[in-house]
């Protein structure tokens, strides 16, 4: 079985049960799917709509209802996304990555897009989606810039100890909280971290490959500059109006190359890489 029959084998079975329960008042599909564009890849991103007053309950009994809905192999809450009313799960075999949010009736308007309604037991969902507009996911630039230069003091700090474990997983979270983000938005697409940018930005995708490094010192460094210098670039537009942190961004940009310069004088091929 492909994985698309496999998403729609998952939602034929699991709605009907998710119907049966009088708390629930609709499901929605986010996502791919609900984009029309999912692959083989895609997960189910469900939102099962509950009412307010039954909504605590409900929350306590969520792994057991997704149970009751699905075969599910195992699942856990989404704290570390920021979202603890979400369940992450896999269901199967074969195996299916489905994503349930629990939420309140109150609380289905709250959205950055439209969700696909799949289920809307007294209609209540669809007036809530016409009555309250998706609000645009933003980007706080003066937030990012207020912190930027103070990050590559720390990733420079990481690279003089020679911490590249550090630097590595430091430069994959500038991708996601900073460049990715701001790829996205120089081609007008949400930021979201670097998801898909290599179809929506692939022009940005292929510039952030300079960001990369291998287990070396000297790579590292280089990564480290490349990430300052697409930071310049992507901010250097008429739209973009913040209050430049000039004066951080002078003496960090120096340490970084103080600290780069250094490990040249000190490295040694058989140290500074794996």
């Amino acid at each position: 079985m492909d994985a698309l029959s496999l998403h729609d084998r998952f939602l034929t079975d699991a709605l009907p049960r998710i119907r049966q329960d009088p708390r629930v008042a609709g499901v929605a599909i986010a996502g791919s799917i609900a984009k029309g564009h999912p692959d083989v890849y895609s997960d189910v991103d469900l939102i099962v709509v509950i009412d307010d007053e039954a909504f605590d309950r409900v929350m306590k009994e969520r792994l057991e209802l997704i149970g009751s809905w699905a075969a599910l192999v195992t699942g856990f809450t989404g704290e570390h996304v920021g979202e603890p009313r979400l369940i992450i799960t896999l269901v199967g075999p074969p195996l299916l990555h489905v994503d349930f949010k629990f939420v309140r009736a109150f609380d289905f308007a709250e959205r950055a897009e439209d969700p696909e309604i799949l289920w809307d037991r007294d209609g209540s969902l669809a007036a809530c989606l016409a009555e309250h507009p998706p609000a645009d996911p933003s980007l706080d630039l003066q937030w990012i810039e207020d912190r930027f230069w103070v990050w590559v003091h720390y990733g420079a700090t990481k690279l003089g100890r020679g911490e590249l474990f550090e630097v590595i997983g430091f430069l994959g979270y500038l991708r996601e909280a900073v460049l990715g983000p701001l790829a996205a938005r120089r081609v007008g697409a949400p930021p979201r971290g670097v998801r898909h940018l290599e179809s929506i930005a692939p022009d940005e995708a292929r510039a952030l490959q300079a960001t990369l490094c291998g287990y070396d010192r000297h790579d590292a460094g280089r990564a480290l500059l490349a990430c300052v210098e697409l930071y310049r670039q992507w901010l250097d537009d008429p739209e973009t109006v913040i209050e430049p942190r000039r004066h951080a961004e002078k003496l960090a940009v120096q340490y970084l190359h103080d600290v780069i310069d250094q490990a040249k004088l000190t490295s040694h091929p058989t140290t500074d890489r794996l």
